[in-house]
């Protein structure tokens, strides 16, 4: 089991780890051992609460796909441990972002100071357009 916050908990059956072959330098070694890992984590058929889900589903996200599954590919250590924690962390890190509720914005206006100092500016910036104009004997 998988803590994501207090009330929320991810059972390991529920993504899929699967071994694959990290990409960039490495030499011969990187062609033939598969130390990087895709975890494959379907939105829809977790037990995630809905809200969760509805979040996540929301996100303009590359790597979620259009049947819903999260792909994160771990590639950044040597060992295919610490990529397969490097994956798990960053999957629990996006589900918790995505169940922080954002505040509802509340729409405010200028104040009648802000107003009149915004036409101030204006008319004085009016005028020294207007003296830069021909001069006329």
């Amino acid at each position: 089991m998988i803590r994501i916050n207090k009330g929320i908990h991810l059972d390991e059956s529920e993504f899929e780890l699967l071994p694959i072959r990290a990409q960039g330098p490495g030499g011969q070694n990187v062609n033939k051992t598969s130390s990087a890992i895709q975890l494959r984590f379907d939105i829809s058929n977790s037990s995630l609460p809905d809200y969760h889900k509805h979040r996540l589903l929301q996100l303009s996200d590359q790597r979620i796909s259009k049947e819903g599954v999260f792909i994160i590919k771990a590639q950044q250590f040597r060992t295919q441990a610490q990529n397969k924690e490097d994956a798990i962390a960053r999957l629990v890190e996006i589900i918790r972002a995505a169940g922080i509720r954002q505040k509802k914005r509340k729409p405010t206006k200028p104040s009648r100071g802000a107003k009149k100092r915004r036409v101030d500016k204006k008319v004085k910036r009016g005028r020294i357009k207007a003296m830069r104009g021909k001069v006329e004997d």
